[in-house]
């Protein structure tokens, strides 16, 4: 181990051994050198004890430190850590792996962001769980509101306080139903990665529905009673096609929104009055007969899209109705205006000026038609199977071996529901004679 004194040209000089390596030592610098190996690489080293151990450290090669006041400096430097106990090799080794380890986070970080967890969620579980009219609308409110914002984002840096934030934000743009219709869509998202351990909690689990409508009116209770369907039904006259007869016919039916706006004409016999519900359009994934009383029929057979079109219920003629928020409001203003009427003729003006109309929604009208059914002394069971429920009233082992269908009573519920509807619509005059007073 020769000890010489270390010189740029000296380095330089330096021929490598004909076997093994060579290492030659600062005089300037004591525990400083430069080994040369046979086949020419030259590092700069460092030897050192640290609490007693001897340590050999390789500062880097000459041709990553070409200069030797650089590799002197490190030397320096090493050498003043082990004089302080701390051993410079186990450090640099510690920082490698820390930089390892942040290098790999940052890795699941990119690989796990909310983007990229919708992805794979509607991929994964909407699409081979969902119709194809539904998956387009929850992917489509994904693009629209949360992916510009929280979509690049690592989704487990997502808190409530974000979640919340972008609610409040659609709320304040004056869309408090699509807020909490977001909210129904992203909550089973991160439900689904919390699963499977992506995220290590669902941060939009409790938050509170951001339409404050909904909240107040407890929309799972609504339905609309007797006197509010003889508001209704002239409201739909009034507001006309197409909103008009789809909501009859959602109250007189039965049946979910999208099933009826969507359904095509290939799905009706009005001879038979019979609708037949595939089971790739049935939420439940199960064929559907729906039994059309009389009003229905005549309802159906006055659309102006009868033999003209595919769809039951469009304006185009390529693709169904849509803007039922639209629609909705038209009719509920149809149906204020109704109520004022009535008020004012019965001599109650004063109550017409704070006369409103309390909040519900189209599937409201499914519960008002169920509530009703109900409330006409029709069999729960029945009803649920009017209503095809996945899980009705008939439970356990029935449920498993009670396979009857119940077509004929089926039927008869909605023929009852529909002229209860019909009475209350178009009442029927009294048939009692007024008899003269006695003289």
């Amino acid at each position: 181990m020769p000890t010489i004194t270390l010189t740029q040209p000296a380095v330089e000089k330096l021929k490598a051994p004909p076997k093994g390596r060579v290492e030659y030592w600062d005089k300037l610098l004591p525990g400083f050198g430069l080994r040369i190996s046979d086949r020419g690489r030259r590092s700069w080293i460092v030897l050192y004890r640290v609490r007693g151990k001897l340590v050999r450290e390789t500062l880097g090669t000459t041709a990553l430190l070409p200069r030797l006041g650089e590799a002197r400096d490190l030397a320096r430097a090493s050498l003043r850590k082990a004089k302080e106990g701390l051993n410079p090799v186990e450090a640099k080794r510690d920082a490698v792996k820390a930089a390892e380890t942040e290098a790999k986070t940052e890795e699941a970080r990119q690989r796990d962001t909310l983007d990229t967890i919708l992805d794979r969620y509607l991929a994964e579980y909407g699409a081979k769980r969902w119709r194809p009219d539904t998956l387009k609308e929850i992917s489509r409110a994904f693009d629209a509101d949360v992916r510009p914002t929280l979509g690049p984002r690592c989704a487990k840096d997502i808190g409530r306080r974000d979640i919340r934030e972008l609610l409040d934000a659609i709320v304040a743009r004056g869309c408090a139903p699509h807020a909490h219709h977001l909210l129904a869509y992203l909550r089973p998202a991160l439900d689904w990665a919390a699963e499977r351990e992506i995220i290590t909690g669902n941060p939009a689990a409790g938050i509170p529905d951001p339409d404050p409508r909904r909240r107040e009116a407890r929309t799972r209770d609504r339905y609309l009673d007797d006197d509010e369907i003889k508001l209704f039904w002239p409201a739909c006259a009034a507001i006309g096609w197409p909103f008009g007869p789809l909501f009859k016919l959602l109250l007189l039916t039965g049946q979910r929104r999208d099933e009826l706006a969507h359904a095509p004409w290939s799905e009706f016999d009005l001879g038979k009055a019979l609708w037949v519900l595939p089971r790739e359009r049935s939420k439940n994934d199960k064929e559907h007969v729906i039994h059309l009383p009389a009003r229905a029929v005549e309802i159906i057979e006055a659309l102006p899209t009868k033999g003209q079109g595919r769809f039951l219920f469009t304006t185009n003629g390529s693709r169904p109705v849509s803007g039922f928020g639209r629609g909705r409001e038209r009719l509920v203003a149809a149906m204020l205006e109704q109520l004022k009427k009535e008020l004012v003729d019965a001599g109650a003006g004063d109550d017409a000026t704070s006369a409103e109309i309390a909040h519900f929604t189209l599937h409201d009208l499914r519960r008002s038609a169920a509530t009703g059914m109900a409330g006409l002394g029709i069999a729960h069971h029945v009803v649920d199977r009017v209503l095809n429920h996945t899980a009705g009233t008939i439970r356990g082992v029935a449920r498993v071996y009670n396979r009857y269908q119940y077509l004929d009573e089926r039927k008869a519920a909605l023929e009852t529901w529909a002229r209860h509807v019909d009475g209350l619509v178009s009442p029927r005059p009294s048939n009692v004679v007024q008899l003269a007073g006695a003289r």
